[in-house]
């Protein structure tokens, strides 16, 4: 017989459970709505609002309302896409009248208010797809349309999910969603709606630009409050706006989603670099240069040519892209007459050699298997900081978040089996010193488990799960377990770091791979004199580097500790008669090492300081006429204030103690590799 399917709402009535502040329940991992049938007696967690696991039903109800209140507000309005996001939800529309203004997302805020306030039910149907079309269809929703194509051409099944607001029949705005929602609009507290951008329709800059309207919502009104709080906080510290500000980064319209580093950004660039690079040399890491362009061939091995390739950037020479056309004039006509260069394009795509390099991975490979390797060789640790290119879309690139062209600090590991363990503890004391120095001391440690569909025996699984969480229990690090999370290659550990003011960051990674060793046939010959199957740990501790100085930048407010400080000391002359002294003062520091910048122009002496500050260098010295007399100088600490008079030398050494990044231990001597390095937390 049948499983009888029961929502859980009836379950929760049956029992006498059910209660007005449970907006959803777990199941197995998952959540859904009150409105999802599920098998008799299928065990679950009643969600309360203020559960925070609860949060995203409330956002994914809110963009529904919001989108509700547009189309009542600006009829034509036609609705795309409105998911829940880390910070709250939103939702893309085509607003034939142009984009909204801030007075229009008040106005739409105040209609939210309305339908919350009516408490209308949320409910849900399932539909077939003819039904589902027919209906979008008659109501003019052509972005609709094309969703629920795509959704019946993977064969799945289609949902609606209703409610009703004031002047509405019950139930009347509806729209495809999967869910899960709340129970009624009441339950979703407190919103707020903060933006409007533009947006690609599936984020392909070729398609239609759609505005796209972000907010928030919790389950109160303080917690909103605290909430906007931070976003006001967040906006003081953009690294965009730092960026222009501090003289650091800028774009251009000629390199879209491309970031320049100006000479102040591009000293703390690669100061980041050299940090890593010391660390490497401690830990037991090989650096190496690989090509930025390779023949297609290798991302077909690897399989990145089959899932990766429309975000790769694809090259062709003229001589090449002449040929192909040479080689086809007929067919190049008959396309031209007809119109066809959608076609002719995607053929001159399809017969492209080349395309620059999307990630380091491919190419580590091929260094691995040029020669034959002993068990004695292994862990082999290679890291490579060439740059890399990934074409990402219009709609998702962000300042530094998300770019075209970028560095990573991701390294490969070579090792046995019996390795996995030791290698996987070294990361992670090298992880931690890393975080340990950017200040960084509140990290999420999460472990992402075998997905349903995944390449590899499951004993070679059972291995490397054990090894990532052996590896974990052992250090006493707390963690989450992600079921079915896992790359289809190999399980892996993510790391979230939290900032200054409270926000989550995924920076690091350590994965098992099973699937690119296997593809590039490398091997090592173990101690029984016969061929074995390497394992390859691919990890990153700050991830891209642009990203990582966006993060940092945002973290620290542009403050950067000494150590990475573009100029450590800033040196300001009360009038042009210190510009000897101030230049003899420079000099004298510059020859310990430190990075000195002297401002000795005409500009009175407060726009001067006024303009140290902005710039946030750690440390400014005054220079006037008691100073030079004296040969002293009076440094002012960014951090610490004024820190009185002293000689020149006393004060080098001051800032020489700060000018080096911290480390948890002074001297790493790299134990033998069979080992891994030796290194305590």
């Amino acid at each position: 017989m049948a499983d009888v399917q029961r929502t859980p709402r009836e379950l929760l009535e049956a029992r006498g459970e059910l209660a007005d502040d449970i907006v959803a329940v777990l199941i197995e991992g998952a959540i859904v709505d009150l409105h999802t049938p599920v098998a008799e007696g299928a065990a679950f967690e009643p969600l309360r609002a203020s559960d925070p696991r609860a949060l995203s039903v409330i956002r994914h109800s809110a963009a529904h309302v919001m989108a509700d209140a547009v189309q009542r507000l600006f009829p034509g309005t036609q609705v795309t896409i409105g998911p829940s996001v880390d910070s709250g939800f939103y939702y893309d529309f085509d607003r034939p009248d142009g984009p909204f203004t801030d007075k229009d997302l008040e106005r739409i805020e105040k209609e939210m208010r309305k339908i919350i306030s009516g408490k209308r039910p949320f409910t849900r149907e399932e539909m077939t797809h003819e039904q589902v079309r027919a209906l979008f269809d008659g109501m003019g929703e052509k972005y609709k349309c094309e969703i629920i194509d795509s959704i019946a051409a993977r064969g799945e099944r289609i949902s609606v999910y209703r409610h009703g607001s004031p002047g509405r029949k019950e139930g009347t705005w509806l729209d495809v969603c999967a869910g899960p929602h709340v129970p009624h609009a009441g339950h979703l507290g407190a919103v707020k709606l903060t933006t409007v951008a533009g947006a690609y329709w599936r984020g392909d800059e070729r398609n239609p630009m759609l505005q796209r309207i972000y907010g928030t919502a919790f389950p109160s009104q303080a917690e909103l409050d605290a909430h906007l709080k931070q976003l006001e906080e967040a906006k003081a510290r953009d690294h965009r706006k730092l960026g222009k500000e501090l003289e650091l980064t800028m774009f251009h319209e000629y390199a879209p989603a491309m970031p320049f580093f100006l000479p102040r950004g591009a000293s703390v660039y690669h100061r980041l670099i050299q940090y890593v690079r010391e660390l490497y040399v401690d830990y037991g890491y090989d650096e190496v240069i690989t090509p930025q362009v390779f023949d297609k061939k290798l991302f077909e091995t690897s399989g990145h040519w089959e899932n990766y390739q429309d975000n790769m950037f694809l090259s062709v020479t003229r001589d090449a892209y002449q040929d192909i056309v040479a080689g086809n004039p007929e067919a190049l006509a008959a396309m031209q007459a007809k119109g066809q260069k959608e076609w002719f394009e995607s053929w001159v795509e399809s017969s492209i050699r080349t395309g620059l390099k999307p990630m380091n991975c491919p190419s580590h490979c091929l260094i691995f298997g040029q020669r034959r390797r002993s068990y004695r060789e292994l862990p082999w640790r290679v890291a490579d900081f060439g740059r890399l290119h990934r074409y990402e879309r219009g709609g998702v690139v962000h300042g530094l978040a998300r770019v075209r062209t970028f560095c990573q600090d991701d390294a490969h590991i070579f090792c046995t089996p019996e390795q996995m363990v030791a290698e996987i503890s070294a990361f992670n004391r090298l992880l931690f010193e890393v975080y340990n120095a950017f200040a960084f001391d509140k990290v999420a440690i999460k472990l992402a488990l075998r997905p349903e569909k995944r390449v590899g025996t499951d004993e070679m699984w059972d291995r490397a799960e054990a090894a990532l969480e052996q590896v974990l229990l052992e250090a006493r690090l707390p963690f989450e377990k992600l079921e079915g999370e896992g790359a289809f290659y190999g399980p892996k550990l993510e790391f979230h770091v939290t900032d200054a003011i409270g926000r989550s960051w995924q920076l690091g990674t350590i994965q098992v791979d099973y699937a690119l060793p296997e593809r590039f046939g490398l091997e090592y010959i173990g101690s029984d004199g016969a061929a074995h199957r390497p394992v390859m740990l691919h990890r990153a501790i700050l991830g891209s580097l642009e990203r990582f100085y966006g993060v940092y930048l945002e973290h620290c407010a542009g403050k950067f500790p000494v150590w990475l400080a573009p100029e450590q000391v800033i040196l300001l002359t009360v009038s042009e008669r210190q510009a000897d002294y101030a230049a003899s003062v420079a000099a004298e520091l510059r020859a310990r090492g430190l990075r000195v910048l002297v401002d000795a122009g005409a500009d009175k002496l407060g726009a001067k300081i006024r303009n140290a500050r902005m710039m946030r260098h750690p440390y400014m010295v005054v220079l006037g006429d008691d100073e030079a007399a004296a040969h002293t100088v009076a440094p002012r600490s960014r951090d610490a204030g004024e820190l009185g008079s002293m000689s020149v030398g006393e004060f080098a050494e001051r800032v020489l103690g700060e000018a080096s990044p911290p480390r948890l231990q002074k001297a790493h001597a790299a134990a033998p590799r069979e080992q891994g390095p030796n290194i305590s937390t």
